[in-house]
């Protein structure tokens, strides 16, 4: 598939979803960004999306038209939750998200969900509410298996270096 056909694919999944549950919040702006092909979604109240062009995500607003949950169904993000800044749960096949101002990744597979924290703090429960929820600091992960317990895990670089490749970091 070529380079434009992915993008286009991408973009009608993309804005699919988003129409689906709500509409792009005003507050918010996607663009289209090169080496590695991604999308991102600035919004006001400093919030910042990096999608992989795999990526497919629902948006449901919140106060002052600004997403309030973000429900990724597949693909790999970088999400930049600046303090004080909107704060949305995300939500994946296996995983709640909840963050306090932080920088992280959240990565999809068929049978699991990675979260990996770069800065700040996130707090991870599996999606269905069974066993504890694990709080993630800087240099932390965790994978959200279906049927087994949270173990936070430091990452090794070569883990940290593949994820953040997809953003060109």
């Amino acid at each position: 598939m070529s380079f434009a056909r992915m993008m286009g694919v991408s973009m009608v999944l993309f804005f699919h979803a988003v129409q689906a549950s709500a509409q792009m919040p005003e507050n918010c702006a996607l663009t289209t960004v090169t080496g590695p092909d991604r999308h991102v979604l600035s919004c006001a109240g400093s919030l910042v999306i990096e999608m992989d062009v795999a990526t497919e995500m629902g948006i449901v607003n919140g106060p002052n038209d600004l997403p309030e949950r973000v429900t990724l169904s597949q693909g790999t993000v970088l999400i930049e939750v600046e303090q004080g800044g909107a704060v949305p749960q995300i939500r994946t096949p296996h995983a709640i998200a909840a963050v306090r101002g932080t920088v992280y990744a959240v990565d999809i597979q068929s049978e699991s969900t990675a979260v990996f924290v770069l800065r700040g703090a996130v707090n991870v429960r599996h999606l269905r509410g069974s066993g504890k929820s694990v709080d993630l600091t800087a240099g932390q992960g965790v994978d959200v298996t279906p049927g087994q317990s949270l173990e936070i895990k430091t990452w090794g670089e070569d883990r940290v270096r593949a994820l953040l490749s997809r953003f060109g970091r």
